[in-house]
């Protein structure tokens, strides 16, 4: 911990630079006692560390912060200093008592009030939601920052995201979903934007750098579109094939149902249109990657349209949320952003076949079938589809974007 207060009431913030010498000084004539708990608590000065303070053994308080690393104590000081330099309104290790909370950093910014978690350690799903939520519910604003040593980039911009990383995405008031990231090691923040996941774990991802020193708190909380193109749909078609060929070889259980359901209705799996599984912006909030959940909207609801047909948004959000009670589909738990509908990447997979001539828009609600999706016969006749398909949309993804 790197909050205490002395006996007199007093309290000693290391998020500001003292020097060793005055804290020596102050070591031998001042008690320390933690300020959650009122218990004595150690100033810590060595060399290897950090300065901080520690609980004494046997303290009932010890578990909340002993485990705190070197890399989550720096980092929180110098998010902490971030912000004062900013000259942020912020208090280091502010325990709100009423919600029984304590965000790293609690700062007022533009009226509001904010709660900066800096995460160092993999965090439990349902304590991250339970604590975002407590914050929501309190009026504050969650802003939770994940230590870049949890980000691993692939391959061809790709990156492998557990639920743990989705857990961090939070969106700018003009609908820019991203994951914010610091290395205290390289004083470096780190923006994962332009999120595109095409399996459960592993996503296309733009990835920016920033020094500490080179952005601010408002370029943090609303950072600007990313305009270079992100991933085309060959990159993203070659990612599909290899997802395909991987599940239809080794099947989890709810594949094999979907497989079953796709052999009985005369579908080859290895012969797909190359307009099912298209990314769409808002993907990310369907865990079921997009090969799957589209194939369901082609069973369900494509498959049965012919050319001048309609169908509503009413027709496939009913399809689309009776796949979701049978856990076909499934949604990601992203506690950030919970006031955006998962219809939506839906609507903008409609909208991409609308643009592809598939479909033209009637209405609001309602789109007419332009021509039907052509199932591919053989091998042969696949890859000449794909072809023309490529050559023709191969930047659909950047213009959608």
């Amino acid at each position: 911990m790197l909050t205490a207060k002395t006996k007199t009431g007093k309290t000693l913030c290391l998020g500001y630079d003292y020097k060793k010498e005055t804290l020596f000084a102050l070591r031998k004539k001042e008690e320390f006692i933690c300020p959650d708990c009122g218990e004595s608590v150690v100033l810590k000065l060595g060399d290897q560390r950090i300065f901080h303070f520690a609980h004494k053994q046997g303290s009932t308080c010890r578990v909340i912060y002993e485990n705190e690393s070197y890399e989550h104590l720096e980092g929180k000081r110098q998010l902490f200093q971030w912000l004062i330099r900013q000259k942020v309104p912020s208090v280091l290790e502010y325990y709100d008592r009423e919600i029984q909370q304590r965000p790293d950093i609690l700062f007022r910014h533009n009226g509001k009030k904010y709660a900066l978690e800096y995460q160092c350690s993999t965090l439990p799903e349902h304590v991250f939601t339970k604590r975002t939520k407590t914050y929501l519910e309190n009026d504050y604003i969650p802003l939770w920052i994940i230590a870049a040593s949890h980000i691993h980039p692939k391959r061809n911009e790709t990156l492998s995201l557990s639920n743990f990383h989705y857990s961090f995405i939070r969106s700018s008031s003009t609908g820019i979903l991203y994951i914010p990231a610091y290395c205290p090691v390289k004083h470096l923040f780190q923006l994962v934007e332009s999120i595109t996941p095409f399996s459960i774990k592993n996503t296309f991802a733009h990835q920016s750098y920033f020094p500490s020193d080179k952005i601010d708190l408002d370029a943090l909380l609303e950072p600007n579109p990313v305009k270079k193109i992100q991933v085309t749909l060959s990159n993203w078609n070659t990612e599909n094939e290899r997802y395909i060929l991987n599940r239809v070889l080794h099947p989890q259980s709810d594949q094999k149902m979907l497989l079953r359901e796709m052999y009985s209705h005369g579908i080859n799996p290895f012969l797909l249109p190359p307009e099912i599984g298209l990314p769409v912006t808002h993907s990310v909030l369907i865990q079921t990657p997009p090969i799957i959940w589209q194939m369901y909207i082609f069973l369900d609801v494509l498959a049965n349209k012919k050319p001048n047909d309609e169908l509503t948004i009413q027709e496939i959000s009913s399809h689309f949320n009776k796949r979701i009670q049978r856990n076909n589909i499934k949604l990601r738990a992203l506690p950030q952003v919970a006031d955006i509908k998962p219809i939506l990447p839906v609507i903008e997979y409609l909208q991409t076949l609308q643009s592809l001539g598939i479909l033209t828009r009637k209405g609001s609600l309602v789109f007419q079938v332009q021509r039907k999706l052509i199932l591919p016969k053989s091998n042969r006749e696949r890859e000449e589809i794909k072809r023309l398909f490529l050559q023709k949309n191969n930047m659909l993804l950047s213009k959608n974007k």
